[in-house]
C-alpha cells in the first residue's frame, strides 16, 4: 500500500507539468525467473507512462558473456538516445559504462543490485541488511530460548556486498537474541549435493547444537533438506525468495515462512522514478520517496513480504492479481 500511494503521489506532482515524450530501456541479468516479475512491473510501467522503452536481458547462463553483453547494452542505449537506464548490474563490472552514460546526462537507476562507486540516480529494490534482519526475527519466533547454535546459509566471502550485508543482518539480530551464530557460505551449484555435503560436516560440529536455520537465498530449501540429511526434519527453518521446492517444503509444514523480495514494484518503479527525475527533477523526485528512503538518501526500499507456511494459497493470489506470478 506504501508503494502504491509513493508511486501516485509521484504521478500526482507529474501532472502539474507538461507530458514530454522520452525514450529509456530497462537492463536486467535475466528476463525469465526470478526477473521476469521486473520485467513485467517495468513494461507495465512504460505503457501506462507512454514512453518509448524495452526491457532487455542477455540470453545464455554464461556469467562473464551476460556482464560484457549487459555493459555494451548499456552503450548502445545511449548511443541510440535513451535519456533514462534502469539496469540491474552484475557488478563492478557495468561501472564504467554507467558512469560513461551518467557523462552524457543520461539518468541511471540501479535494480536489485547497487554498484557502490558508481553515479547512478538512486537504486531501488531490496535493503539486504534490513532483509536479513527481518528474516531472523522470523525465526526467532520459532526457536526455543538460547543456548543453542543458529545457523545461516548465508555469503561471507569478500565480492559480493548485498549478501554479505544480508548476512550480517541477520546475524547481529540472532546473536542480540543470545544465540551462537554459525554463518556457513552458501554454495550457488545447480547441484545440491555440494552444498549440502559442504553445509553438512559444519552443522554436525556446532557446539552448542544446531536449534535452527536461516536461509538467504532463493536456494533457501536446502536447509530443509539438511535437516532431513541430519535427522532433524523438525528444526525450525525460514527461507527466502519463492522457489518452488521451498513452496513445497512449505506446505509440508518444514519451512516455517519465507521472504520474498517485490521485484514486480522493483521493474514498476524504475520508470516512474526515471520520468520523474527528467520531468521534475532529481530532488523533486527523492522527496516524493522519502518515505520509502528511510535513512538512505539515494536508496528507494521495496522491502520484501513475510510469508508464513500456510498463506501459500492467498500469497500466489496476490501475485497472480498483479500480474507477477513466478
Amino acid at each position: 500500500m506504501q508503494l502504491e500511494a509513493t508511486i501516485d503521489s509521484l504521478v500526482a506532482e507529474m501532472n502539474e507539468n507538461p507530458i514530454e515524450p522520452m525514450h529509456m530501456a530497462i537492463l536486467l541479468k535475466n528476463i525469465t525467473g526470478f526477473f521476469a516479475p521486473v520485467a513485467t512491473g517495468a513494461n507495465r510501467a512504460m505503457a501506462e507512462l507512454g514512453v518509448t522503452g524495452n526491457v532487455f536481458g542477455p540470453s545464455g547462463n554464461d556469467t562473464d558473456d551476460a556482464q560484457t553483453i549487459q555493459a555494451e547494452q548499456i552503450r548502445e542505449m545511449v548511443a541510440i538516445g535513451a535519456e533514462g537506464i534502469g539496469v540491474a548490474p552484475f557488478g563492478d563490472a557495468q561501472k564504467e559504462a554507467i558512469e560513461e552514460a551518467v557523462a552524457k546526462e543520461v539518468h541511471v537507476v540501479t535494480l536489485d543490485t547497487d554498484v557502490a562507486t558508481d553515479k547512478r540516480a538512486l537504486y531501488i529494490g531490496t535493503l539486504n541488511r534490513a532483509a536479513g534482519a527481518t528474516a531472523a526475527k522470523t525465526l526467532l519466533a520459532h526457536l526455543p530460548p538460547p543456548p543453542g547454535t543458529v545457523m545461516i546459509h548465508g555469503h561471507i566471502v569478500e565480492g559480493w556486498a548485498d549478501g554479505i550485508e544480508r548476512t550480517q543482518g541477520a546475524q547481529e539480530v540472532l546473536e542480540d537474541a543470545g544465540y551462537n551464530v554459525l554463518a556457513t557460505q552458501a554454495i550457488f551449484a545447480d547441484d545440491d549435493r555440494l552444498d549440502l555435503d559442504w553445509m553438512r560436516p559444519q552443522f554436525e560440529q556446532a557446539d552448542p547444537p544446531v536449534v535452527g536455520m536461516a536461509g538467504l537465498f532463493n536456494i533457501s530449501y536446502r536447509c530443509a533438506m539438511l535437516a532431513e540429511l541430519v535427522g532433524k526434519p523438525e528444526l525450525p527453518i525460514v527461507a527466502f525468495d519463492f522457489d518452488p521446492k521451498t513452496v513445497e517444503y512449505m506446505r509440508q509444514g518444514r519451512i516455517k515462512a519465507t521472504h520474498t523480495q517485490r521485484q514486480y514494484y522493483e521493474g514498476y518503479l524504475a520508470p516512474y522514478i526515471i520520468y520523474g527525475i527528467k520531468l521534475i527533477g532529481l530532488d523533486a523526485t527523492k522527496q516524493i520517496l522519502s518515505p520509502l528512503m528511510m535513512d538512505y538518501p539515494d536508496r528507494v526500499n521495496t522491502g520484501v513480504d513475510v510469508v508464513p507456511g500456510d498463506k501459500v494459497d492467498e500469497y500466489y493470489a496476490f501475485l497472480h492479481k498483479i500480474g507477477a506470478s513466478q
